[in-house]
């Protein structure tokens, strides 16, 4: 187990001041916009911190592999977080590691996100919502990718449980759990 598997999901500027204090190595970037964007991940990489941006999420980006070749080239980000199969190969093709992000709404939707899985190979998988023991662990034993859960965890007792069944990191938005 990772002795630090938080990675905190910045959606909110306001927060950014606490993840740059905070003990966590990595953080999903989903707020900003194109024009304050290199100062947020200056400030991250300064404090040692990785940064995944969240495609869909951050204002003023393209949705395309120029978007994508811009934000490695330019702001030296260290990877993406979409839901887009077509944006884990182009940051792949761009030196990007990769999350591809999942919503387990059903079961038809888990096998489609399997397929997707299978298809773009990302770098690692993040679990929407991530309070499911049984959905982490079946879903953690069909793929070979490290697994994130995130969504709707607030409380210690949650974060343990989704680990306990095989999530390899817990995301969160709670900067008390950063």
């Amino acid at each position: 187990m990772n002795p630090f598997p938080i990675i905190a999901s910045v959606t909110k500027e306001e927060q950014i001041p606490k993840m740059l204090q905070s003990n966590v190595e990595r953080i999903n970037l989903m707020t900003g916009h194109i024009g304050n964007l290199e100062s947020i991940i200056r400030q991250a990489h300064d404090s040692g911190k990785k940064v995944y941006v969240h495609m869909e999420m951050v204002a003023g980006l393209g949705k395309d592999s120029y978007a994508i070749s811009y934000l490695a080239e330019k702001f030296q980000i260290d990877g993406i977080l979409t839901t887009k199969s077509a944006a884990v190969t182009a940051a792949r093709q761009a030196g990007l590691k990769t999350i591809q992000r999942i919503f387990a709404i059903d079961s038809a939707a888990i096998q489609t996100a399997i397929r997707m899985i299978n298809s773009s190979q990302p770098d690692e998988v993040e679990l929407m919502p991530g309070l499911m023991p049984r959905v982490i662990r079946e879903l953690k034993g069909t793929i070979k990718q490290p697994l994130i859960v995130g969504g709707l965890i607030r409380y210690e007792h949650e974060m343990t449980e989704a680990l306990a069944s095989g999530a390899d990191y817990i995301s969160t938005g709670d900067p008390a759990m950063w």
